[in-house]
């Protein structure tokens, strides 16, 4: 299976601008620039699609790691925060709260740092990533 996107950018780092396209149309000439990715600008920046990219594989291979355990969430609400320092992706932490019947602690903590470790797109970065758990 292969996935694409594409991104087009015009002018100068600082002053251009770009549009950024997915293969499923989900994005689609969605713009993004200096100010998107460095201040507050209108747009998205490449570290927030990394973000959301990590937070939803991490949903779905938790949800497969805690099925594989005999559980079935009720929810699963996964916030990644990526840190972008000195041009580099420095961190990705991962929390995410679940709704899980007949689960204790422990086993949600064993679930959590497993699909931490196992997602795609955990292995794809090569960056510290941490997790937290919170078991409503």
């Amino acid at each position: 299976m292969i996935r694409t996107a594409t991104a087009v950018w015009n002018g100068s780092g600082k002053e251009g601008k770009g549009i950024v396209s997915t293969q499923s149309g989900v994005l689609s000439n969605t713009q993004y620039s200096f100010v998107s990715r460095f201040e507050n600008g209108i747009g998205t920046n490449p570290e927030e699609l990394v973000a959301a990219a990590h937070a939803g594989c991490f949903a779905m291979k938790l949800s497969f790691v805690l099925g594989a355990a005999g559980f079935t969430p009720e929810a699963l609400h996964v916030k990644c925060e990526l840190e972008f320092k000195d041009g580099s992706i420095t961190k990705s932490h991962l929390i995410v709260e679940g709704k899980i019947e007949n689960i204790n602690k422990d086993q949600f903590n064993t679930a959590v740092k497993d699909a931490e470790a196992n997602c795609p797109i955990s292995k794809l970065l090569n960056t510290a990533i941490s997790s937290e758990a919170i078991l409503l």
